[in-house]
């Protein structure tokens, strides 16, 4: 039977693709914070992708939104606006890369927030994996400047680490309603309840942005649909400690997207920790093997996740 395993390296392939999508959304976040205020920034996200989100909803034949699935999402809806409007922020103080060096925290909290919430199984290999990959996180960070010319450095830094925190909560709540609502109604709701929550604070403080920027939006809320829909048919087909070693190949499209877009040139430590980090990616996303029977073994009683 091979039906279980090409499911599994599918729910891989998705979850690669979603974080390569979102770095880009992330690219043009960046380029958007430059010249607006963030949460503007952070509500157009929203705004953009539940209209793409919606766009995919009719597509696939409007699967049934229940009141039970507003009232389930609207927790991770909380968690998704704080740990965004932080992210979004952060992103207009610190450079792409170090950001996301610094949000690679959060994988290595998943595992224990999936243990706490959904009851998962703590795997050796994923916590081998994300010791490993912080590793090569590590390497990556080093020969890096310190300081900062202007002093909200220090604030970027825990804003990237309170979005973390936030980040590895929502991805574990959604692991809970991935396998029950689907990728579409989860693309749906992940972007209009979020949005719902930021618009209030947003009208307050915020200002409109310009004309010229409505392609930038355009893209935002298409990558954003995109990678939700993506990282949701992953998290349907896996366990949260199985694809949360795989954020840290984010490195490697923030390396390249700062370097290409914003003159952000990678130091060579960037390129060897993305390779210690793609290697326990790969390695971590491996099924583990059951151990070998021998005659003198009693059998293992079957475990229950």
């Amino acid at each position: 039977m091979t039906a279980p395993a090409d499911h599994h390296y599918k729910a891989i392939a998705f979850g690669v693709a979603g974080i390569a999508i979102l770095c880009a959304m992330d690219g043009v976040i960046k380029h958007l914070v430059a010249s607006n205020d963030s949460l503007v920034v952070t509500l157009g996200r929203y705004v953009f992708g539940a209209l793409f989100a919606t766009m995919i909803w009719l597509r696939s034949g409007r699967p049934v939104l229940t009141r039970e699935m507003w009232k389930a999402h609207a927790a991770r809806g909380v968690v998704i606006a704080i740990s965004a409007s932080l992210f979004f922020w952060c992103l207009s103080v610190l450079p792409l890369a170090e950001l996301i060096v610094i949000t690679f925290i959060a994988p290595l909290l998943v595992p224990f927030v999936a243990r706490a919430l959904l009851g998962e199984r703590l795997r050796p290999r994923s916590l081998i994996a994300g010791a490993v990959g912080f590793g090569g996180v590590l390497i990556a960070a080093s020969g890096g400047d310190n300081f900062s010319p202007d002093n909200q450095r220090l604030l970027g830094i825990a804003g990237a680490l309170a979005s973390a925190v936030t980040y590895a909560l929502s991805i574990t709540l959604l692991r809970g309603r991935a396998h029950r609502d689907g990728a579409v109604v989860i693309g749906v709701l992940s972007s209009v309840i979020p949005g719902a929550i930021i618009a209030l604070p947003t009208a307050l403080t915020g200002e409109w942005p310009p004309l010229g920027d409505l392609p930038s939006f355009l893209a935002l809320g298409a990558l954003a649909a995109s990678g939700m829909y993506f990282l949701a048919r992953a998290y349907a087909h896996a366990e949260a400690q199985v694809l949360a070693p795989l954020e840290y190949t984010a490195l490697i499209w923030a390396a390249l997207i700062g370097f290409f877009f914003f003159g952000e040139v990678p130091r060579f430590q960037v390129w060897i920790g993305g390779a210690v980090i793609v290697a326990a990616c790969l390695w971590g996303a491996q099924k583990e093997k059951p151990p070998l029977m021998t005659p003198f073994a009693p059998a293992a009683t079957p475990e229950v996740d």
